[in-house]
């Protein structure tokens, strides 16, 4: 699709008001990348126009039009029959997870040394992420209140670890040691729903990008209380 002109863009921008945002904002609002969205604009898939500065604007009233589709088609883990008792019982299945924290395939030193109440800690704090996760992947109107507090808890977790004396190595190896079981039961389930390739790909995708937020909160958190330790030294 070719663009309009410098005046094209300058009538349409005055008479859209907000509902022309900019390439950034635009991109979060479809969930794409900014090179994705110009690729689709250059393509004629996206309307678009440029500003007499050289920037493209995009109509929000059109790019909302999109997003009902798009979740439209995403299968959601309510509809896969997913809920956390469900994901507790695949995670003792595992002999870990809900029940205590997933035993590393290498017995670790931290681990062992564990008490009763700093597993219930662990168990406890796993079983909160599990629920925000869970209740995010819904896509429901608070979904990105409950990835927020999702995070929380994995800063938390973060943190904690940090404080056993744990290296960022452990607090990232948990994590994934609670990660692979998460994403198996959603694939055993998808499976049994008999999802096909794209539904699946579309619901690994969402799931993921939730996951690395979280992973990223657990880094984050075990550095500042890193930090913290340093500082008071």
């Amino acid at each position: 699709m070719q663009e309009p002109g410098p005046r094209v863009a300058a009538r349409a921008a005055g008479a859209g008001g907000d509902d022309w945002i900019a390439l950034g904002a635009a991109s979060a609002l479809l969930g794409v990348s900014a090179a994705t969205l110009r690729r689709w604009s250059d393509a004629g898939r996206i309307p678009v126009f440029t500003t007499p500065g050289g920037h493209r604007r995009y109509s929000r009233r059109a790019l909302s039009a999109l997003v009902p589709s798009r979740h439209a088609d995403r299968v959601t883990v309510a509809r896969l029959g997913a809920s956390s008792d469900r994901i507790v019982r695949a995670y003792r299945r595992g002999g870990g997870g809900a029940s205590r924290p997933h035993r590393p395939s290498v017995p670790q030193p931290w681990f062992a040394g564990l008490a009763e109440a700093e597993l219930a800690d662990f168990r406890q704090r796993g079983q909160a992420i599990v629920s925000e996760l869970l209740l995010h992947l819904e896509d429901g109107p608070d979904a990105a209140d409950h990835l927020a507090r999702a995070a929380a808890f994995a800063s938390d977790h973060g943190r904690r670890m940090a404080f056993l004396g744990c290296s960022a190595v452990d607090a990232v190896e948990t994590f994934l040691q609670f990660r692979a079981p998460f994403l198996e039961e959603l694939l055993r389930l998808a499976a049994h729903h008999g999802l096909d390739t794209q539904e699946v790909a579309a619901l690994v995708t969402h799931v993921e990008r939730a996951l690395d937020r979280l992973l990223v909160a657990t880094v984050e958190g075990h550095a500042s209380a890193t930090a913290g330790s340093d500082a008071r030294r």
